[in-house]
């Protein structure tokens, strides 16, 4: 049996380029990069050189990148560093109703502690409007996060435009910080923070062909942050902790490859997104797109399904070799329809049938054929349990032509 794996966007494979580099600091070049011997600085050389190949990627100065573990981490540590830093300020957060749950879980403790937290809408196109942030900014807003892709329908937000609304609340005097999460995004836009206007910007290795287990989140400089983990000095002391050597190198190395191969990886997926969807369209019927379909990450189709339950089908497709997700990673194991498919407007079907199916770098046409091969059965297999979709066969039957 054929396996494919349609599920870049809950994280992607090790690149054996990358596997390569961080070999050696798992074995041989094993110090401490606090430490000032020989064993040390050889290990502080290397996060050196992989800080400057993350900055380089997002066009970044080397000391506004800090390491951490992950996308979840540096989100923590940009919304409650900066809340925590800067209340005297003002207790008002704006986000968006599509962001990922690390976010929204950090916005929900705020508003336990007194913090007002505004979540906007993104209509039925899952893009935020930047009339609606304007709408929303007070005086005492400190804080605007909003995601630059989204990992569910993949829909891109315009944050460069909001960055320049927060750049003339700062002009005018106020005291406000952008945070953008650009996790999802960082593997298939270019990205720059200095474009964007962003304060600060998360990023993890895992969803750019690197290991599980490391992150970094940009912090323009002169942005002050509340340290979340205290007791260590490392990372500029925004993140105390002995860095980990070779998760941090092959980061570094991930970060340079996608600089590199970006726009060719772009194409790639794109392309075989465009068959993918030109397959469906001409093998299954009642289902709708979710989100905008042109302002999206190049790899990522998010589909409803009429009629068929989403977990169903992603185990009728594990069953013959797909790999595909109905929603975030993070929130696997919900019952609950996915708030982001919600957000856009869709009911309780719509969101429960839901699948994300995410294209990657090595993905080939061989294997979009193969998932267009079995996906229209895998479809009609479980609607033929649903009486819904047996009830509305009968009624269309019986509609005069």
């Amino acid at each position: 049996m054929l396996r494919v794996y349609f599920d870049h966007s809950a994280t992607t494979p090790v690149d054996r380029r990358v596997v390569e580099a961080m070999l050696p600091y798992l074995t041989e070049k094993f110090g401490n990069p606090s430490s000032v011997h020989f064993y040390g600085q050889e290990s502080r050389a290397a996060v050196d050189r992989a800080r400057r190949e993350v900055a380089s990627l997002v066009g970044a100065r080397p000391n506004e990148i800090v390491f951490l573990s992950g996308g979840t981490e540096a989100n923590n540590l940009a919304i409650r560093g900066v809340c925590e830093q800067h209340a005297e300020h003002g207790r008002h957060v704006i986000t968006t109703s599509i962001e990922h749950s690390s976010v929204r879980g950090i916005c929900d403790a705020l508003g336990r502690r007194d913090w007002e937290v505004t979540r906007l809408p993104v209509y039925e196109e899952g893009v935020v409007r930047v009339e609606d942030v304007r709408a929303a900014l007070r005086p005492d807003t400190v804080l605007v996060t909003v995601m630059l892709a989204n990992n569910e329908v993949g829909t891109v937000q315009p944050v460069a435009e909001i960055g320049a609304l927060i750049r003339e609340r700062r002009a005018a005097g106020q005291k406000i910080w952008l945070h953008t999460d650009a996790v999802q995004a960082a593997g298939g836009l270019r990205v720059d923070v200095d474009e964007l206007a962003c304060d600060l910007l998360s990023l993890s290795a895992h969803k750019l062909y690197a290991p599980k287990g490391v992150g970094a989140l940009y912090v323009r400089r002169g942005v002050r942050l509340a340290p979340q983990n205290v007791g260590g000095h490392q990372e500029r002391e925004r993140r105390g902790g002995t860095e980990a050597v070779p998760l941090v190198v092959a980061f570094g190395e991930a970060a340079r490859l996608t600089r590199l191969e970006l726009d060719a990886r772009a194409e790639h997926v794109r392309r075989l997104r465009e068959r993918f969807e030109a397959g469906v369209e001409a093998r299954v019927s009642d289902f709708v797109y979710n989100g905008d379909r042109a302002r999206r990450l190049p790899g990522v189709s998010n589909i409803s399904f009429r009629y068929v339950e989403g977990e169903g089908l992603l185990i009728n497709l594990d069953m013959q070799g797909v790999a595909v997700s109905t929603g975030s990673a993070c929130s696997s194991g919900s019952l609950e329809p996915s708030p982001v498919i919600r957000a856009l407007g869709r009911d309780d079907e719509l969101a429960r049938g839901s699948i994300r199916f995410s294209l990657g770098k090595d993905t080939t046409e061989g294997e979009v054929d193969y998932v267009l091969e079995v996906l229209p059965r895998a479809v009609e297999t479980l609607r033929r349990l649903s009486p819904l979709y047996q009830k509305a066969r009968t009624e269309r039957a019986c509609t005069p032509a």
